[in-house]
């Protein structure tokens, strides 16, 4: 394993991190739909879901509680999602409370289905949860503008790449985590639900 492409598939993987690649799509969907009418919303979803999720990932890695910032130990998500699952709720209950849109509304309550399925398939597997929320929002980012879609369908190659790469997921953790997110990125995007 040469030393460039390790530091590539390490750098891929902290683009790819799912609260970096959702911040992104959430920023990218709420600003080229709402233009400066969805600040406040971005805010709400910053303090209600992306910085509690910030803090509980750098604390749980720096108490020991995970070994790394993508709770890659299946063992690790046990105690991540029992917390991941109800702040993704309670963003989702903000935003109804916020007057947000359907359309955001939908894929707060699809992320929420999704965190819990994936939840209940770690009693079993390790879903990459890197691919799963690359797949969403790549979907979600092709409904909203082609361009944006093309950028996140080659950053969420990438990311599959990186993650077997680095070995954080078997072949089929990965695959899994893609099929996951594509049938919520078809859900939120192309289905009113």
């Amino acid at each position: 394993m040469s030393i460039f492409a390790r530091r590539a598939a390490i750098l891929v993987s902290w683009i790819g991190h799912p609260l970096v690649f959702v911040t992104i799509s959430v920023g990218i969907v709420v600003i080229t739909q709402l233009a400066s009418r969805g600040v406040p919303l971005i805010i709400a979803l910053f303090l209600s879901v992306i910085a509690p999720t910030g803090l509980l990932l750098f604390f749980g890695l720096r108490s020991g509680r995970w070994a790394d910032a993508d709770v890659s130990v299946r063992e690790e998500r046990k105690r991540f999602y029992p917390i991941a699952v109800p702040l993704s709720a309670f963003g989702t209950i903000v935003m109804w409370f916020a007057h947000a849109p359907g359309y955001i509304l939908r894929g707060g309550v699809i992320t929420l289905v999704l965190l819990a399925i994936a939840a209940i398939i770690n009693r079993w597997s390790k879903i990459s949860l890197h691919n799963l929320f690359a797949a969403y929002c790549t979907l979600i980012l092709f409904r909203v503008n082609l361009f944006c879609g093309l950028i996140g369908l080659f950053l969420a190659a990438l990311i599959f790449w990186s993650r077997l790469f680095l070995s954080r997921h078997t072949m089929f953790e990965n695959i899994s985590g893609v099929l996951l997110g594509v049938l919520g990125g078809i859900a939120t995007a192309w289905m009113s639900i």
